[in-house]
């Protein structure tokens, strides 16, 4: 059987074409040109480039034979063997059946065709626009012109295209006869397609080659000395390491930390306003990151703007665990959640407190709201506002993909000898579920192209990673993230108290990103269905984090509210009028409506005053500690 097509053109011809791009590019580049071939001087030049990659790469083997006894870098390590399981998803793809086969070799004889036809080759040879070829399948990792540049690179990104449009298409048909497992497959084969983009490799990106040939392999060397280093501290650097320094450039407003327990500092912030609101406000940042996301630079800082609202704030800074803190449960940070409530109310006089809960610390803060209403003490929150967080895990999104008995027995051995988990493996977890914007992106600047590091704040923080106690964050992943207890009333207890989240009565105010991929919307929307009392419903524009960290000065995104009460999110987002901007006006509007009632900012409301001894300066060290 021939592998001519139809219109006559055979295989071989399409790839000689392909083929003959690279080659022009390169000789663009070579001095001389490319009959005179490259001059002795290049040559000299591309061989000590060789001689320096080759001399970094023996002086990284040598100090981590000295140093570690040839461990695997962490950065590469895979603590829940991810990798040999996502082999055993994928081995449900039915990339093999001579059907899939077929059907792809004749879309990309048809698709080769047509692509070299925008470039005047081959049976479908046409002209161009004035715009240049106009591809079939667009993707913004390829938005870049020299990826239309030439035929070569046009067929390679958009083959790769192609392919991957099968696999996910075929991982969204599998029936596995488990909802769990069927998400895992899609999971596994979207890292697997991300993995191999064409964009990932120096030969088949354009950019790359035009970079190493351009700067004569340097690129090449400052990536090796970005991905030395990478190794040699455990994880990918996504910014300039030296660009930011806590309390110096970001975590900057003005306080004390006024109290210390071997968990956490409580960190009270200067006033600015001549009074402020009677009930304080608390804020319970994840215990799985460093509290200044809230504190980055002082136009994004939340902390900051409540403080110019007239309100007297309190930060929780949690300490990030360490070989001390490896029998801390869940108990341990519900207390301490009580005891930062009663600190604030002994210290200010005051009968109760407005609170905050991000992400993981509402969860947590959700349980300790029940703790309180059933022993009576409910009165001690005059409000609680929930940031992105969750009580129902019934829809938690992609990180259940990771949470199977295999991974959490892999995990909890990893931890087993410490007693807790090393953060620079949580956020490998996260940058995995944005893998082409946290991990490829960098690969190619960082690796291929060499490029500096940019200074960016929220990505400085997103390195800045926390150390987890083992036995709590196990019981957080089995207990809520797999077996959804917390939603069962009396399923779960805490300090001798069962929980209940229907006993909460405290009015919540509950803030959704629309496009969070780590707390999906679907999922705190169901806060609404298990708390009693008046609940407030907003959703906000942007994801996890840019939708919370979004300041009023931005004029950024916008968010979307009802009145009305809605039975459903469906409801709720069919109903609801869109705001642009900043949802911070419409919170803080919220809060006031709890109380008016101000006081002079004097006293303990200034911490640090007279007669008023504190610990040290805010940030505190906690939130310094590695």
């Amino acid at each position: 059987m021939s592998d001519r097509s139809a219109d006559g053109e055979h295989p071989d011809d399409i790839l000689a074409a392909m083929m003959a791009a690279p080659q022009q590019l390169f000789s663009q580049f070579m001095p001389g040109g490319e009959a005179n071939g490259p001059a002795v001087g290049d040559l000299a030049q591309w061989g000590q480039v060789a001689q320096r990659m080759q001399a970094l790469w023996q002086e990284f083997q040598r100090e981590q034979a000295a140093a570690a006894q040839g461990k695997l870098p962490m950065l590469f390590a895979d603590p829940g063997n991810f990798a040999g399981i996502m082999q055993g998803w994928l081995k449900a793809l039915p990339l093999t059946q001579p059907e899939a086969q077929k059907r792809f070799w004749e879309e990309s004889l048809e698709l080769w065709q047509g692509v070299l036809g925008q470039y005047g080759i081959g049976p479908k040879a046409g002209e161009a626009g004035s715009d240049g070829p106009k591809l079939p399948r667009k993707d913004r990792r390829f938005a870049d012109p020299k990826w239309r540049s030439q035929p070569f690179y046009a067929l390679v990104h958009q083959t790769y295209l192609l392919l991957a449009e099968q696999v996910l298409a075929m991982a969204d048909t599998v029936e596995t006869g488990d909802l769990a497992q069927r998400e895992q497959l899609k999971f596994a084969a979207r890292t697997l397609v991300d993995m191999l983009s064409p964009a990932h490799f120096p030969l088949t990106n354009p950019l790359v080659v035009e970079k190493t040939l351009a700067s004569r392999g340097e690129n090449l060397v400052k990536g090796m000395e970005h991905l030395l280093a990478d190794l040699k501290g455990g994880q990918l650097t996504h910014v300039d390491p030296q660009a930011f320094k806590v309390g110096e450039n970001i975590a900057t407003t003005p306080g004390k930390v006024v109290h210390e327990t071997p968990l956490y500092q409580l960190v009270q912030y200067s006033p600015t306003t001549e009074s402020v609101l009677e009930v304080p406000l608390v804020i319970f940042p994840p215990w799985i990151n460093r509290f200044y996301i809230l504190d980055l630079s002082p136009e994004k800082s939340f902390i900051r703007w409540a403080v110019e609202q007239g309100l007297t704030v309190f930060v929780v800074s949690w300490k990030s665990a360490d070989e001390s803190m490896k029998d801390l449960v869940w108990d341990d940070y519900i207390r301490a959640q009580i005891d930062a409530i009663d600190q604030v109310r002994n210290r200010l006089g005051v009968k109760s407190v407005h609170t905050i809960g991000y992400c993981v610390a509402g969860t947590t803060l959700a349980a300790t709201l029940a703790v309180l209403a059933r022993r009576g003490e409910a009165d001690k929150v005059k409000s609680a506002t929930f940031f992105t967080a969750q009580v129902d895990f019934s829809e938690a999104g992609e990180l259940k993909v990771f949470i199977d008995d295999q991974q959490l027995d892999a995990l909890e051995k990893l931890s087993a000898q410490t007693g807790y988990l090393d953060g620079r493996y949580m956020a490998f977890t996260f940058n995995l579920l944005r893998g082409n914007d946290l991990i490829w992106n960098y690969v190619v600047k960082n690796y291929l192209l060499g490029e500096d590091y940019p200074a960016f704040d929220l990505l400085h923080w997103n390195g800045d990673v926390t150390n987890l106690p083992a036995r709590w964050h196990m019981d957080y992943l089995k207990d809520l993230y797999r077996d959804n207890k917390l939603v069962t009333p009396d399923a779960l207890s805490a300090d001798g108290t069962p929980i209940d989240l229907t006993r909460i009565k405290t009015p919540a105010y509950i803030q959704a990103g629309r496009e969070d991929h780590i707390a999906p919307v679907s999922s705190v929307w169901k806060i609404m269905e298990h708390l009693g009392g008046d609940k407030t419903f907003l959703l906000a524009g942007s994801g996890h984090i840019a939708g919370v960290v979004n300041p009023p000065s931005a004029k950024k995104y916008q968010y979307w509210t009802n009145p009305e009460a809605a039975g459903s999110l469906a409801e709720f987002i069919a109903g609801a009028s869109e705001t642009p901007g900043s949802w911070w006006p419409h919170w803080i509007g919220w809060i006031r409506a709890r109380d008016q009632a101000e006081v002079p900012a004097k006293g303990k409301r200034v911490p640090g005053g007279s007669g008023d001894p504190v610990i040290e300066d805010a940030p505190g060290r906690y939130v310094k500690s590695r």
